[in-house]
């Protein structure tokens, strides 16, 4: 499903500034990373909206907006077949659904995406060591 998920993830991740978390990662854990950050950076952005920052929320709501962007980068279309073509139509919604948000200072738009990120960033988390371990061998990554 997720194709060179190391060199892509870290790519998207340095686009947004973070911190040293992704130096020692593998690409499982990018991927992770990548859920955390973009799910931050939109907690962010609502507080933001609530304290009526309008900069910093579309600070905030571009960085998730390339989060996302990096996370359909790093999805294998011929390997993870319908699965992924699923996730790379998810993740262009929820871009289009946080720009929205941002056009209407909607906090509502904002929770949707939370919403949709959680369930995914749960799954992934939820691979076994095993599968992890076959990844990171596929990827030539040292286990």
């Amino acid at each position: 499903m997720y194709g060179v998920a190391g060199n892509t993830a870290l790519k998207s991740y340095q686009q947004v500034g973070v911190d040293a978390r992704v130096e020692d990662a593998d690409g499982h854990r990018l991927v992770a990373l990548l859920f955390e950050g973009a799910t931050e950076r939109i907690n962010g952005a609502r507080g933001a909206l609530l304290a009526g920052d309008m900069a910093r929320k579309g600070e905030l709501i571009g960085k998730a907006v390339t989060i996302l962007g990096g996370l359909r980068e790093t999805l294998d279309m011929e390997a993870g077949g319908e699965l992924a073509a699923n996730l790379d139509a998810l993740y262009g919604y929820m871009q289009r659904r946080l720009l929205e948000a941002h056009v209407k200072n909607e906090g509502e738009g904002l929770e949707e995406v939370v919403g949709l990120l959680r369930p995914l960033a749960e799954a992934w988390a939820a691979v076994p060591d095993e599968v992890r371990r076959n990844y990171r061998q596929t990827l030539g990554e040292t286990p």
